[in-house]
């Protein structure tokens, strides 16, 4: 389903609700949907004008909120219909995180300290959005309860994660620390050629530096 046609299906189901102005439209998105779905806003009021000029949606004047026609429940129902699009992740906690030891520990924690109160404040917003629809009650309740539970359990999960990912920080933090003598390079010399070498070395005096021993040699 191409974005003008998902933009379509949430301005269409916010109309199915109940009739409503645009900046209705526009608050019920953000709030009721926003859990689970973003639109933008400047693309709401156009949308809305294209469904008008195509008879999906009526108003009796410019100042009247928007109500469905029969011909718009049609076509949500049709739009409803189509399969879902998958929409490849993009999650910019995790790409930092995948990438955390550029970052550091610390910063890694830091991270994962805001992950946890993100969750902690969503859990807190899904019980109040789920009260406040409980509440008004409907035919639409039931299954707006249903796009809460998911967002609950969804807090809950990254909630889980995050304290479980604190807690295994500090080992990730303190690796073993014995460390592997670096192997010698190899000089492709035989064993009696590499001990004349470095006896001969060993037997120049002090003044005779290499190239690279000296300033702006080739280090």
């Amino acid at each position: 389903m191409a974005r003008k046609s998902q933009t379509e299906v949430a301005v269409l189901g916010a109309l199915s609700v109940a009739p409503m102005t645009g900046y209705a439209v526009r608050e019920a998105i953000r709030d009721v949907l926003g859990h689970f779905w973003s639109e933008s806003f400047g693309q709401i009021y156009p949308t809305l004008a294209g469904l008008e000029g195509r008879g999906l949606v009526r108003r009796e004047d410019r100042a009247a909120p928007f109500e469905l026609t029969g011909a718009g429940r049609v076509r949500l129902r049709e739009l409803l219909s189509e399969p879902v699009q998958r929409v490849p992740p993009r999650n910019g906690l995790m790409l930092r995180l995948f990438f955390g030891r550029q970052l550091g520990p610390d910063a890694c924690r830091e991270l994962l300290l805001g992950a946890r109160a993100d969750a902690e404040q969503q859990l807190a917003g899904f019980a109040a959005l789920k009260a406040a629809v409980a509440a008004e009650g409907g035919p639409d309740s039931p299954y707006s309860l249903i796009t809460i539970s998911a967002g609950e359990h969804t807090a809950r999960a990254a909630l889980a994660w995050a304290e479980e990912s604190l807690a295994a920080l500090p080992a990730i933090a303190q690796p073993d620390t014995a460390v592997a003598e670096p192997a010698q390079p190899k000089t492709g010399l035989p064993e009696t050629a590499q001990s004349v070498t470095t006896e001969a070395a060993t037997t120049q005096p002090e003044t005779a530096q290499s190239e690279t021993d000296l300033p702006g040699g080739e280090q």
